[in-house]
Formats: C-alpha cells, sequence, structure tokens
C-alpha cells in the first residue's frame, strides 16, 4: 500500500487530464519507443528500447504491472514514471551485465483479477526475467499466488500490513513496525492517548487497525472510535459526527482511507472547524501528491508518516528530485512509493551483477540479500526477510503542501513483517537464507 504515504489508489478530478498528458509525454521518451492504444481503452502498453527490441541476447526483459487505468492509475502511473525514470538511467549507463533492459510494461486497470491474468502473460509469452508492480494488498495477494505457482521474482514497492513474507516477493515499502507503529507512539507521546481509527473497507486498514488497538492496550493508549468506508466512499459526515461524539474535547485520528475519500474527508474536517491543533489527524496514504490534489489549505498542521519525503535533504534526493523534475515538469512532486519503486530496480540492478545473471532467479534471489542503496529515503539494506531496513520519520504538511519532518529515527529500522502485536504472529519471523526457517518461524517459545 500505500503510497499512501501515497499507498493504494488516489483519485482527483482536477488533476486527471494533467497527469494522463504528463505520462504520454513521458511515453514518447527518446530513450523508449512507445507502442499502445489510447489509455482509456487499452489493457497493456509495452515500452522497447528501440535498437535491441525482441533481440534477447542484447536485452534483459523486465515487466512493469500496474494499473495505468481505473480508480488506481492516478497513482500508479507515477510509480511506473519512477520506475521508467531508474530503467532509462541504468540503460544510459551501460545496462545490466552490458545488456540494455527492455521494458514491457502491463495495464491491469485497477482490477484484481487482472493483475493475475497479466503476470501470467508477461512471464510465460513475454518472458520477462523480474516484474515491478503491484500497489493495494489486494493485488499484491493476486500476485503472490501467481509468482509462488510460477517460482518467479516481483517487486512490490508499496507499504503494507505486513503478515506475509513470499519467496518470491521482494518488499521495498514499510513494514507496520516502519511506520504505522512508530506513529502511535509518537501521537501517545506529543499528542493523545485517545485515538479515533478511520479506514476504508478493505484488508490494509482492518490489519493496520487491528495492529494499532493491540499496541494501544500495550502502550496505555485508547482506540475511542472506529470507521469503516467502502474503498473510494466519499460519504464521510458519519465519520466526523462520530469523532466529534468520542472525541468531544480533542485527540487524535489515525487515518488509513485511501483515494478520494481523503479528498471528502479533509475538506469535511475542515468545514467542521476540527483543526489540527485540537483534532490532528496521522495519515499513512497521503503523501505529496495527494496533498496537491486535495489542496494543501485542507491538510496543513495535519500529518504523514513515511519512510521519504520530498523535502530530505540528501546528495541522493536532491538528484531524484531534479532527475524527476527535469524529465516530467518542475510541477510534479515526488512520494514515498515513487521513491520505494525508484531503488527497487537499482536494487534488482545489483543483484543481478552479483550474481553475473539475470536468467537464474534463484542466483539473483541469493544475490539481492545484503545489498545496499544510497536511496533518496537515505541507505536501505536488503535482509533474507526480503523486506528492507530503513529510515521511520514523521511529516508535518506546510502551507506549499510539502512536508516538514518533525520526527525521524536516528539509524534504519529493521523490518518486522509477521507483527509482535499481533498474539498469533508474536515471537515469529522469516529468513529466507535459511531452509529451516523460511517463511515462518518461532524465535521464541510459544
Amino acid at each position: 500500500m500505500a503510497r499512501r504515504c501515497g499507498r493504494r489508489k488516489f483519485l482527483t478530478y482536477s488533476f486527471s487530464t494533467l497527469t494522463i498528458s504528463l505520462l504520454l509525454k513521458a511515453c514518447a521518451s527518446s530513450q523508449l519507443k512507445t507502442t499502445h492504444q489510447d489509455l482509456n481503452d487499452s489493457q497493456s502498453l509495452t515500452l522497447s528500447k528501440t535498437s535491441t527490441a525482441g533481440d534477447s541476447s542484447k536485452t534483459i526483459k523486465v515487466g512493469i504491472l500496474h494499473s495505468l487505468s481505473g480508480t488506481m492509475g492516478i497513482s500508479e502511473r507515477m510509480v511506473v514514471d519512477a520506475q521508467k525514470m531508474a530503467i532509462d538511467e541504468i540503460n544510459a549507463t551501460g545496462g545490466v551485465l552490458g545488456k540494455q533492459i527492455e521494458v514491457i510494461i502491463e495495464d491491469a486497470a485497477s482490477d484484481w483479477s487482472i493483475f493475475a491474468e497479466k503476470a501470467k502473460r508477461i512471464i510465460d509469452i513475454e518472458k520477462v526475467l523480474v516484474v515491478f508492480g503491484g500497489w493495494s494488498s489486494a493485488s499484491r495477494k493476486a500476485l503472490k499466488v501467481i509468482f509462488e505457482q510460477k517460482e518467479h521474482m516481483l517487486w512490490y514497492p508499496v507499504q503494507y500490513e505486513g503478515q506475509e513474507c513470499s519467496q518470491h516477493i521482494f518488499y521495498t515499502g514499510a513494514t507496520p513496525n516502519q511506520q504505522i507503529e512508530p506513529a502511535v507512539d509518537w501521537l501517545l507521546a506529543n499528542k493523545s492517548k485517545k485515538l479515533f481509527l478511520v479506514g476504508s473497507d478493505y484488508l490494509f486498514p482492518r490489519t493496520a487497525n487491528a495492529i494499532i488497538k493491540a499496541q494501544l492496550k500495550e502502550k496505555g493508549g485508547k482506540a475511542v472510535g472506529e470507521y469503516y468506508l467502502p474503498l473510494g466512499n466519499q460519504e464521510v459526515s458519519p465519520i466526523i459526527s462520530n469523532i466529534q461524539t468520542m472525541l468531544p474535547n480533542g485527540g487524535a485520528v489515525f487515518n488509513t482511507l485511501s483515494g478520494e475519500s481523503n479528498m471528502a474527508f479533509f475538506r469535511q474536517l475542515y468545514d467542521a472547524g476540527l483543526k489540527p491543533n485540537q483534532y490532528p489527524v496521522m495519515s499513512v496514504n497521503v503523501a505529496e501528491t495527494e496533498v496537491k490534489a486535495i489542496e494543501s489549505q485542507y491538510l496543513k498542521g495535519h500529518y504523514a508518516t513515511c519512510n521519504y519525503f520530498q523535502t530530505l535533504d540528501n546528495p541522493a534526493n536532491e538528484k531524484f528530485v531534479k532527475a524527476f523534475k527535469t524529465r516530467y515538469g518542475e510541477n510534479r512532486v515526488t512520494n514515498d512509493p515513487m521513491a520505494a519503486a525508484y531503488t527497487a530496480v537499482y536494487l534488482w540492478k545489483q543483484a543481478v551483477e552479483t550474481a553475473g545473471t539475470a536468467e537464474d532467479l534463484e542466483k539473483v534471489r541469493q544475490a539481492v540479500y545484503g545489498q545496499t542503496f544510497e536511496a533518496p529515503g537515505g541507505p536501505v539494506r536488503m535482509e533474507t526477510n526480503h523486506h528492507l531496513s530503513k529510515f521511520v520519520r514523521i511529516g508535518q504538511v506546510q502551507e506549499d503542501g510539502l512536508f516538514k519532518i518533525v520526527y525521524s529515527t536516528r539509524s534504519l529500522v529493521k523490518p518486522v513483517p509477521w507483527n509482535q502485536f499481533m498474539s498469533d504472529t508474536k515471537g515469529y519471523a522469516c529468513d529466507w537464507s535459511d531452509p529451516t526457517k523460511g517463511w515462518k518461524y518461532q524465535t521464541k517459545p510459544g
């Protein structure tokens, strides 16, 4: 998920035309030749290096599988932009093992069954050697089945609910202990012991809130209310009323809403006079792109928890933001899922070069372990549980729509896929470097 901090879909009417225009402009890049139907009608999009397309001896085929159309399109197209930029950069500096990367892009059209169908197509017919894709937990679960059946390799770029550790997926987004849990601790210490939980009605928010409630019970906080909306629903008035009823004197709101629900929620929260000084909202699916769509006046003073913000001051991020804006336009912003997707491409490249092959997926998988990269969000390291160690941050929305970082861990936080607040997974871990441990093993006696 998102993104989320830019996670899972986000619709916006006022920016959709601009976003599609920028996508089409990017697809016409001088480095890549694009052949496609109109995005509104097409289910797939193929981009190939013009001088080597179709010659497997000179190229390494990779797949990008995201939603270019449908309700998830606006968020996922931005991730594709970051992935394409990474691939172009790599090709411009000699490619991988002396070969250029040939990209096959498929549009999953915001449909989880299409994610599965397109994954099978690009693996079986296009013969891609790796796939970068997925967004929502539903799309990841659909892809997980295919990649495990075919013993293939997927790189998933969005923060998610954890409670999973697949041998055939590398996760470059955050686990709950790298996003949700630190944010709850920060709210308890700095804002309120009482939290109202609001989310969209699907796997990620439900699991996230179960983790939060278990964490609050252990840390002395209290969830005073919990409300879910169908995915994309904008009928947020009951949420506002419930917050006012359950927190009459103020308190914190933990927000796992996705999509256009966030637009309606923040605007109505603002109109109701529930200001961030009394009702601070901590979001996991709201990043720079969402703030721009909703408009900063409605979010100013509220918070988001991510591993990456565009305002980070480090050489890698300066280079990333400059390259992205040069390529796609000064008005564009970067966000957490985009940085995680960009990082994934480079980590895969490094692993292939370490392994000396792109075709032997088992050798590549083994070579991924321990890979480090100076990512836009700071240095990262891939652990043997297929998740990244990374920094954790909290940002506050400013007038310009960007985030002021108000909290950051001092060192990398190791990923914990199996949650340690949940009774059924407490004491469990994952380690794919050891065949006796694998996807789930008990580190402590029950």
